[in-house]
């Protein structure tokens, strides 16, 4: 099975992420597409880990729309800080039967060559790459066969932004997928 490992901290899952992950689960070739939500970054001060439950819920309201889309808490499971290779190689190992295909930004495509072991992800696994404003996706002619830009929408909404409006009390209604608002305003997140 194909699966694409579509990852982030998803602090919270809006509008963005979901438009992308229709446009994997429904415009790839991919056979299932795994969100798989990352722990927080363990040097960052401040983190309340509370909110590792509430972002998988959330998550998983936006997965659950599709057949073919699951949410993952996989990285949880693994020692931190929590690398990509490690988890690639982990995932492999306990799925040898799978191709795990790594779906990134052209902006982490952009900085790929400082990421750890980027020439072992690269040589053991594809890479799909999506667009972002302001970043050409320029691939090397000897990545041709491991490396492909999609063609997938551009949606500049980013999880920062909305944490900082609904600090502030904003309506964000659009920039949210329903559910996920409902559920951010029930528990009182990001207040």
């Amino acid at each position: 099975m194909k699966i694409g490992i579509f990852g982030g901290s998803f602090n919270p899952i809006h509008t963005g992420h979901a438009i992308l992950t229709n446009y994997l689960a429904n415009n790839t070739d991919l056979d299932t597409v795994w969100l798989m939500v990352s722990p927080q970054n363990p040097v960052k001060t401040g983190y309340d880990h509370s909110y590792d439950m509430h972002r998988l819920r959330m998550t998983d309201m936006v997965a659950r729309r599709f057949g073919n889309v699951i949410t993952s808490g996989f990285e949880f499971s693994l020692p931190y800080p929590s690398y990509t290779i490690n988890t690639l190689n982990a995932l492999s190992g306990k799925f040898p039967d799978d191709e795990f295909i790594l779906v990134i930004g052209a902006d982490n495509w952009s900085i790929f060559g400082r990421w750890k072991n980027s020439d072992e992800i690269i040589a053991r696994y594809k890479i799909y790459v999506y667009p972002r404003r302001g970043y050409d996706i320029s691939i090397p002619d000897k990545y041709h066969d491991r490396v492909k830009a999609l063609d997938s929408p551009i949606i500049e909404i980013s999880s920062t932004m909305i944490r900082e409006k609904l600090s502030h009390g904003d309506d964000i209604t659009y920039y949210l997928p329903d559910d996920v608002y409902q559920y951010i305003l029930k528990h009182n997140l990001y207040r």
